[in-house]
């Protein structure tokens, strides 16, 4: 029930922990969380303290303002958030402009060294057992 889809999210975000980073890349996400790395990062941004809702009806949405400037030029394809020492992928996904559906959204894809981008929109729902 609910009481569990919302623990799924908020657990999510108590296992990256406080001062999680995100990592925005070019290309398809891997496999999966556990697979390496693809490509260099385009940007890298320290998520605040608090960076999620807390769940409500198995729906948790990012809090605050995330932007960061582009290190690298290219077009920004996938996401991975990762704990703060970078150690391990805790969630991935896909990047789309704003609109456009990803799992996370941005307000621009192609991107030049020191562009701002911002994350437009992001939430986790957890599934209906």
């Amino acid at each position: 029930g609910t009481t569990i889809r919302n623990a799924w999210c908020d657990q999510l975000e108590v296992s990256a922990g406080a001062s999680a980073r995100l990592l925005f890349y070019p290309g398809a996400p891997p496999a999966s969380p556990a697979a390496a790395d693809g490509t260099g990062a385009l940007a890298t941004l320290v998520l605040p303290v608090d960076w999620m809702s807390a769940a409500v009806n198995g729906v948790k949405s990012k809090l605050g303002t995330w932007q960061v400037n582009a290190a690298v030029a290219g077009d920004i394809g996938h996401f991975r958030i990762k704990n703060s020492t970078l150690a391990t992928c805790h969630l991935q996904g896909t990047v789309t402009v704003t609109g456009g559906g990803g799992d996370m959204e941005v307000d621009a894809i192609a991107v030049l060294v020191g562009q701002a981008v911002t994350v437009t929109n992001f939430t986790l729902t957890a599934p209906h057992p």
